[in-house]
């Protein structure tokens, strides 16, 4: 079986979008009519999907994706904890219909109502609806719900343990995601994501949230960030500063993905990062969406990249399947109850 561990509803309806940018106009200017969620049908679902993520899906040779709300649109830079929650729910609740349509192919991850100031634990009630009453797997958190600016705490800081404790009791991971960035230095999908997995690594490797949190678990995405290719900074700076070795003092909590859309980078990433600390996935349809003219393939056919290097059997099912299965242990728990 071959899991996907990042992909997003990046083909949402145009009707969905469009109430967002009508809540946003309302926030900016109350004397405009509150905007009144549309009516979705389940054809239009289907449709948005079998064009796009599934198609894909079926072409490379995948069997499953874990879906979660577009990155980029959770925006909880903008409007205020109000918005914030009710674009997350009508998100979630999205996520949710494709998932009733295509139990198969999809299992979900939750946006959450993050907003700048606003404490972390107003995102519980959340999470636990979406793992409790949608059967969700993990939540996307956001280390900078400011856009770019980086107005909050690290995560590291006390202010995130009550998500944290949440987190352990519901036995629920985390990919560490920022969202749009409204910053003009930092480009949202080159720069501010690139630089948020980063940031949170070293966040992770400053202080000593594991101590606390044995169990916590999260998911740098896009390959770790600059992390797999300054690996030898990352081990001087954890020497330096009297921290354990970052096997023992972060790399048994957090995991990268495959999303590096070249072969060397993914060769760079398997030959410094453990087997057990990748997980595969391609982020489709995501923020790099041509094809590469270097190989006539799409950027984001990640499967290609590892297929290449002749992993052995044991290795392969544990990146394409076997680590999604132990880092999300809900979708193990789906997956056996159907028998897979």
């Amino acid at each position: 079986m071959i899991i996907d561990c990042h992909g997003h509803y990046t083909t949402a309806p145009a009707s969905h979008d469009a109430f967002r940018k009508q809540q946003v106009a309302h926030f900016n200017d109350p004397t405009l009519p509150p905007p009144v969620y549309p009516k979705i049908s389940d054809d239009e679902l289907r449709a948005s999907v079998e064009h796009n993520q599934l198609r894909l899906l079926r072409e490379r040779g995948a069997d499953m994706t874990i879906f979660s709300p577009r990155a980029s649109t959770m925006a909880h830079h903008v409007g205020d904890e109000r918005v914030s929650a009710e674009w997350t729910r009508h998100c979630n609740d999205l996520i949710a219909r494709v998932v009733g349509l295509y139990p198969e192919t999809f299992i979900g991850v939750c946006q959450l109502p993050q907003s700048p100031g606003v404490p972390i634990a107003h995102s519980i009630a959340e999470l636990e609806r979406c793992v409790n009453e949608l059967g969700f797997v993990g939540c996307n958190l956001n280390p900078d719900p400011s856009g770019g600016h980086w107005t909050g705490v690290p995560l590291t800081d006390r202010a995130w343990y009550p998500f944290f404790e949440k987190m352990v009791e519901l036995d629920v991971p985390a990919m560490v995601h920022v969202s749009g960035s409204c910053n003009a230095n930092f480009h949202a999908t080159g720069a501010h994501y690139l630089n948020a997995d980063t940031t949170a690594f070293m966040q992770f490797l400053q202080g000593d949230l594991f101590r606390d949190f044995p169990d916590l678990r999260f998911i740098i995405p896009h390959g770790g960030g600059a992390v797999p290719y300054h690996w030898g900074r990352f081990r001087g700076l954890a020497d330096m500063l009297g921290k354990p070795p970052l096997n023992e003092h972060v790399m048994k909590n957090v995991f990268f993905d495959t999303c590096v859309y070249h072969q060397p980078g993914i060769d760079l990433l398997f030959k410094v990062i453990d087997i057990d600390n990748i997980l595969f996935g391609s982020e489709m349809v995501g923020a790099v969406r041509g094809i590469d003219p270097e190989t006539g393939h799409y950027f984001d056919d990640t499967l290609r990249y590892v297929e290449a290097l002749g992993l052995s059997a044991q290795d392969r099912a544990k990146i394409l399947s076997g680590n999604a299965r132990r880092v999300y242990p809900r979708l193990d728990a789906q997956l056996k109850a159907r028998g897979v």
